[in-house]
């Protein structure tokens, strides 16, 4: 039987980098920092996303699976809790990261460092890996996106989730997040570059799509 690697499950690490840059690459400050009172997903500014989306593969992977993955800080950062454990909402430290090119370096940073662990680590070992969370009243319906590897019981939900469910929630969490960057540029008339891939949680049936 061929050893299969966790980026023979999850090929589509390879591409995600370059999907985000595409879609962001020419905005200006203006166009970064819009928001709007008028929907829920327009509270964040693309900026806000997109430092959301950089922060939270290091808060899955340099701090929840730390002792699995890194346990001797080997992803390289010194000041870990800048960009995984900020005081800023799920973002990273605003006050270090906030040009856009400062957010896309950590983005790209960990999105390879993703790629590197699903290219070394076994699809036996990924499935093998369980972690606990607490209860949250969105994890429910999460769930029900991920095809195995998350349970979810009780309401609020409790879960638990194997390191193979975590790489997918975080593919999950970016084409998400991509949604709502491009429901950002809509709402300020400006064209989108790419077709986000039709997977995650911004697909499921009770999730909030609506349109500017």
């Amino acid at each position: 039987m061929t050893l299969k690697y966790g980026i023979d499950i999850l090929p589509e690490f390879n591409d995600l980098y370059s999907l985000i840059y595409q879609e962001v690459q020419d905005l200006n400050d203006l166009q970064l920092d819009y928001t709007s009172p008028k929907w829920e997903w327009s509270k964040w500014s693309i900026r806000n996303q997109l430092s959301h989306m950089a922060s939270v593969i290091p808060r899955w992977l340099a701090i929840r699976w730390k002792s699995d993955l890194f346990p001797n800080d080997e992803h390289g950062f010194t000041n870990i809790n800048d960009i995984a454990n900020s005081h800023y909402d799920r973002r990273l430290n605003d006050d270090i990261y906030w040009d856009l090119n400062s957010i896309l370096e950590i983005l790209e940073i960990w999105i390879n460092l993703s790629i590197k662990i699903l290219n070394e680590k076994t699809e036996d070992f990924l499935t093998s890996k369980i972690i606990k969370g607490p209860p949250t009243p969105q994890w429910l319906s999460m769930s029900k996106a991920h095809p195995r590897g998350v349970t979810a019981t009780g309401n609020p939900a409790a879960r638990t989730m194997t390191l193979e469910a975590t790489f997918r929630h975080l593919y999950f969490e970016e084409t998400t997040h991509l949604f709502n960057i491009q429901r950002l540029k809509k709402a300020q008339k400006l064209k989108t570059n790419i077709s986000i891939p039709m997977v995650g949680y911004w697909m499921l049936d009770d999730w909030d799509r609506s349109d500017p």
